[in-house]
């Protein structure tokens, strides 16, 4: 069975941290780009982060920039999304996916579809 599997959402107070993490199973996760995508309650899904398959590249939103940082263990076969200062409008379901194909970059991913998805983790920064 292939997928991704998100965990590390919870609950937070605003100005907390938190670290999400990606996991794949069925295939090898380290040989994609692989972004991170939210949705808030009633809202569009949007694009936070990528990072490449060897992992020399990232990429944030304008909305993670400074706050967030992606990162990756490919011995551990793992992405991570660690957050920093969070706020209430960080509040979504996060979601791990992979480019379409082993040749799509983030710039690709970022821009078009991904490929495999998790079932996302709940984040909710409230006080």
């Amino acid at each position: 069975q292939v997928q991704l599997v998100e965990s590390g959402g919870g609950l937070v107070q605003p100005g907390g941290s938190l670290r999400l993490s990606c996991a794949a199973s069925g295939f090898s996760l380290r040989n994609y780009a692989v972004g991170w995508f939210r949705q808030a309650q009633g809202k569009d899904r949007e694009w936070v982060s990528c990072i490449s398959s060897s992992g020399d590249s990232t990429y944030y939103a304008d909305s993670a920039k400074g706050r967030f940082t992606i990162s990756r263990d490919n011995a551990k076969d793992t992405v991570y999304l660690q957050m920093h200062s969070l706020k209430p409008e960080d509040t979504a379901v996060y979601y791990c996916a992979t480019a379409r194909s082993l040749f799509t970059s983030c710039p690709g991913l970022i821009e078009h579809r991904g490929g495999y998805w998790g079932q996302g983790t709940q984040v909710t920064i409230s006080s």
